[in-house]
């Protein structure tokens, strides 16, 4: 019985010298690594993702850098850098104008891209995002140029009430469905996707609309619209991107765009 129980006892010490021990301080996993590279990027930044992908901001979130007033040499002292956003403030009008305003126009022209930017709105607010702008003095305004994607308060602006005028839509020219514009208030993620001629619009991660720019369609389209006083309407294959100044408060925050 002795020799029986000595030989089980070191059998299990065996044992138990053999087990291996835990390490001190293991590696970080390859998860830990693909997380902190693909993580969202905070406000007017970019992730490293995005710098890979080419995206570049419009708007860094501190100024007005590469941003001024449509034919003018001005950043429109209406317009504010607060808190991260780019916003117009209107205080005061002038013939029905915003006394220091006027739509803000990028430096640069930009033909086919992929925009990226978040807005939101006071109660009962109107604005639009204008692209394929051609900033010439002959051209008094940038939407006598360039379309608009509807920035606006469904709930409560008379606009509303319009059709092709609602939040998302082509404005004046298709409407965006379905319907996913936020309350006046809160942050909406808007996309404009303009690729030689193919035309996209995402409000909030979904796509609302799809087009084709410059076909016999369009022309069409153009033709039975409010926008064919203008001849040139519509007619650019590049230009500048516009934040429209229709008045009421508005702000832009996260201004980004990737060139295709």
């Amino acid at each position: 019985m002795k020799s029986s129980l000595l030989v089980i006892g070191i059998v299990l010490v065996c044992s138990c010298q053999s087990t291996p021990e835990p390490e001190q301080n293991p590696s970080p996993s390859n998860d830990t690594t693909v997380t902190a590279t693909t993580a969202p990027a905070t406000d007017n930044s970019l992730s490293s993702a995005e710098q890979t992908d080419g995206w570049q901001l419009l708007f860094d979130g501190k100024t007005k850098n590469g941003w001024h007033v449509y034919n003018n040499k001005t950043d429109g002292a209406a317009w504010i850098v607060a808190d991260g956003t780019l916003s117009l403030a209107p205080k005061e009008k002038k013939d029905g104008k915003t006394v220091g305003g006027g739509d803000l126009v990028t430096a640069e022209e930009y033909e086919n891209y992929h925009l990226s930017l978040e807005w939101k709105l006071d109660t009962g607010g109107n604005s639009g995002v204008i692209f394929l702008v051609k900033e010439e003095p002959k051209y008094e305004n940038t939407y006598h140029t360039g379309p608009e994607m509807q920035v606006l308060d469904n709930e409560r602006h008379k606009d509303a009430k319009i059709n092709k005028h609602r939040a998302g839509d082509l404005y004046d020219l298709v409407s965006s469905s379905p319907e996913t514009v936020k309350k006046a208030g809160e942050w909406n993620k808007a996309e404009i996707i303009s690729n030689k001629g193919a035309l996209e619009f995402r409000l909030n991660d979904t796509k609302v609309l799809s087009t084709t720019l410059f076909d016999d369609n369009w022309k069409k389209m153009l033709a039975g619209s409010k926008f064919k006083q203008w001849p040139d309407f519509g007619t650019f294959k590049s230009g500048k991107i516009a934040l429209q100044d229709h008045g009421d408060p508005v702000w832009y925050r996260n201004i980004k765009i990737r060139k295709l």
